[in-house]
């Protein structure tokens, strides 16, 4: 089955080769610069996370390459069947951390104190739960948590901050969702990954574009042309975009800012972190 957003014909179509010879050589020197040479994924069994551990295989060998599968009570079956489909095509280390003990304990302790949690503060928990859990699994192993979050997520604030957003060294931030889906078949990810509809799992029936309310296909171009090319919004709707997504997608990514960058510090000295000073790793300070 044909996944319905792959690029054919789009401003967005990638090099694939290039591109995956980029990224590979990225994740190899910034793993190695830090002196480790493992790599830590949490795979869900979407694209995303196949595409980053697909490619970190590529960059650092199978044997360095770590997966957790953290599943919750709620998860669809398939979600744990198309990870393991990633785990015995690459032949690569894996386990299953099963996170419903403690976030149904959370859930538990917090609605005693505060009421009832809707469904997105559950789902939060839950993405937060799973990044303690890679967390500390890099640190038994000596190893970097690789992130799996891509452009149009953390453009439209589609992520949870210190979640699914968190990770040391990220290869697909400057990816849009349908460029995910263009590399992951060229690297031959498994068919039912990158066909199925993206989500995130938290609930049944959730599905990302559902929650968006914007297909990634028609949200990416716009972003590319918003974002990329700095288009007005007069152009944009020469291009055929309506006036009303535009403004949507603008306030979207207006608003998530906050969890584009690191936390804004106030500036009492000379040289404040993240403002005067950024340490150039490479070349000392």
């Amino acid at each position: 089955m044909e996944a319905p957003h792959v690029l054919t014909k789009s401003p967005l179509l990638l090099n694939a080769e290039q591109a995956v010879q980029v990224l590979t050589i990225f994740l190899r020197d910034e793993v190695r610069r830090t002196g480790l040479k493992k790599a830590v994924i949490g795979l869900s069994g979407g694209v995303d996370s196949a595409l980053s551990t697909y490619l970190s295989v590529r960059a650092l060998g199978r044997e360095n390459v770590h997966v957790v599968l953290m599943p919750f009570r709620s998860s669809t079956p398939e979600s744990v069947s198309d990870a393991m489909a990633v785990v015995n095509d690459l032949g690569i280390p894996h386990e299953t951390f099963a996170i419903t003990p403690m976030a149904e304990a959370f859930f538990t302790e917090t609605e005693k104190s505060i009421g009832e949690m809707d469904r997105m503060r559950r789902g939060n928990v839950m993405a937060r739960l799973r990044m303690i859990a890679l967390y500390d699994r890099s640190q038994a192993l000596g190893g970097l948590v690789i992130g799996t979050s891509n452009k149009t997520e953390s453009l439209l604030g589609y992520t949870t901050l210190f979640g699914d957003n968190a990770s040391a060294i990220n290869p697909l931030g400057d990816l849009y969702k349908t460029q995910v889906w263009q590399l992951s078949k060229h690297l031959g990810v498994p068919d039912a990954i990158v066909s199925k509809p993206p989500s995130a799992d938290l609930w049944p029936g959730q599905t990302d574009e559902a929650e968006l309310g914007i297909a990634y296909h028609e949200v990416d171009e716009l972003l590319f042309f918003m974002v990329d090319l700095r288009e007005r919004d007069e152009a944009l709707v020469q291009r055929g975009f309506s006036k009303d997504l535009i403004e949507k997608v603008r306030e979207k990514v207006r608003r998530s800012q906050f969890k584009r960058r690191p936390p804004i510090i106030a500036k009492i000295s000379s040289r404040t972190i993240n403002t005067d000073f950024r340490y150039p790793r490479d070349w000392g300070t």
